[in-house]
């Protein structure tokens, strides 16, 4: 990560020389997009798909192109750390509107976290022998969420050298093997699996999750040294690079397993996938691999979380009491996010998160391309982009919502209750603490 990543430097970045390079925002994409669902997620989606997840993917980076669009367009036209947060501001004026929608991102963004931190935890058990219980599956999870934590409280560069050479081996590590995997299947002997439009939309929608890192390139756009060049090239080339990433992986996988094994190894799909290519030795470095991606892609969304609370407190894009109270100081914002990452880590097995996390961003890119219209003028965006991101967003939502509702009631209630509460907390502090508000 660069500097930007500490809260407590941004009030200094008039001062500082903008310096983030594109290749570490297009590397920042790619950490935040390649995490726990494409190594977690697999066996889930294959539920649904079947043998079709490959087209599921490509869907998936099809309905996410749109959402890319409108953000690299806001991006360029309003460049800052805040990334979303600072959109729907412009979009919506600063009110219960905005702030009711950034703090439902930021727990979309801890969601998203909290499916990193369990994915991490699972593929740790798994190379572990699977010796562990349940309860310390998920103490490793809240483990790695309190070290990414304090890997943001560093705000180095070392930090995002780090990230990027992490990233680096396990895009290294993927496409070995999805040569090797492609290379050892009996192609002949494969056969498509049935399939519906029902089931291939569910499964796009459990799959989105993998796309979602995209907003995390936004959250770099003020370091730019041209926002307006560099972020939708950044942008676009992640989202491309990470598609061919994931068609490539998952067309290894379907040729080594057929979705009834896939539903067995659930959670380490790729990890045991790996061992039938190069045995012992390819379990342990994609095993690792998944380690790492999960791990990089928490620390990007923390990262992202961090810096949407830190602008929504700078630019009161939620109420000020909210911002002195919760918001007000870097630790306190992290510590706070980190406290209920791992109260999701504990209350939610890693498949019904993933969803929860796909459906929460769904509706958030939805909501922010709304708002986009209404500002289409100030970024020059072609208007039927914009409408193609809310219609493919909303129609994926409401199919994985009625899914959600029927495999998983709680999860759905619990994502209802975060979409009121985050509006009503906004209404509620903005009604009763109005005199305490300072000026816009």
């Amino acid at each position: 990560m660069t500097n930007q990543s500490n809260p407590s430097l941004l009030k200094k970045e008039s001062k500082k020389a903008k310096g983030i390079s594109l290749f570490s925002a297009t590397a920042l994409g790619i950490g935040g997009m390649m995490g726990a669902g494409l190594f977690s997620l697999l066996g889930t989606a294959s539920a649904h798909a079947g043998s079709h997840i490959p087209l599921a993917f490509l869907l998936g980076a099809i309905a996410a192109s749109f959402s890319v669009y409108s953000y690299a367009k806001l991006g360029a036209t309003f460049p800052s750390s805040g990334g979303a947060a600072t959109f729907t501001v412009m979009s919506f004026g600063p009110g219960v509107i905005s702030g009711g929608l950034n703090i439902f991102q930021y727990i979309g963004y801890l969601i998203a976290a909290a499916l990193y931190a369990a994915g991490f935890s699972e593929y740790a058990n798994t190379l572990l022998g699977g010796n562990l219980s349940p309860l310390e599956i998920k103490l490793v999870g809240a483990g790695i969420v309190i070290f990414c934590a304090g890997i943001n409280l560093l705000g180095t560069d070392i930090v995002g050298t780090a990230e990027t050479l992490a990233i680096g081996f396990v895009t290294l590590a993927l496409l070995l093997f999805s040569a090797g995997g492609i290379h050892v299947a009996d192609v002949g002997a494969f056969q498509m699996s049935s399939w519906s439009i029902n089931g291939i939309a569910i499964a796009t929608g459990i799959l989105y999750i993998n796309y979602q890192g995209f907003g995390v390139v936004t959250n770099s756009s003020d370091a730019m040294h041209a926002p307006h060049k560099e972020l939708p090239i950044a942008m676009f080339s992640a989202l491309i690079l990470v598609t061919i990433a994931y068609v490539l992986v998952s067309s290894a996988v379907i040729l080594l397993f057929t979705p009834a094994q896939m539903a067995v190894y659930n959670g380490h799909v790729l990890a045991d996938a790996a061992q039938i290519v190069a045995g012992k030795t390819g379990f342990i470095v994609i095993g690792a691999s998944a380690l790492l991606a999960c791990a990089a892609a928490l620390n990007a969304t923390i990262f992202a979380a961090s810096n949407i609370a830190a602008d929504m407190t700078r630019k009161s894009s939620v109420s000020q009491a909210l911002g002195d109270e919760v918001l007000n100081t870097e630790f306190r914002a992290l510590t706070i996010s980190a406290i209920l990452v791992i109260a999701l880590v504990l209350a939610f097995p890693l498949d019904v998160v993933g969803k929860m996390a796909s459906l929460a961003f769904l509706l958030v890119y939805a909501a922010i391309t709304w708002g986009h219209i209404r500002v289409r003028n100030q970024t020059g965006a072609k208007l039927w982009p914009l409408w193609a991101a809310i219609i493919i967003n909303l129609g994926l939502f409401a199919t994985l919502f009625l899914n959600v509702v029927e495999t998983a009631p709680n999860s759905a209630i619990a994502l209802a209750i975060a979409l009121v509460g985050s509006f009503a907390i906004e209404a509620t502090s903005r009604k009763f603490l109005r005199k305490k508000l300072k000026p816009h």
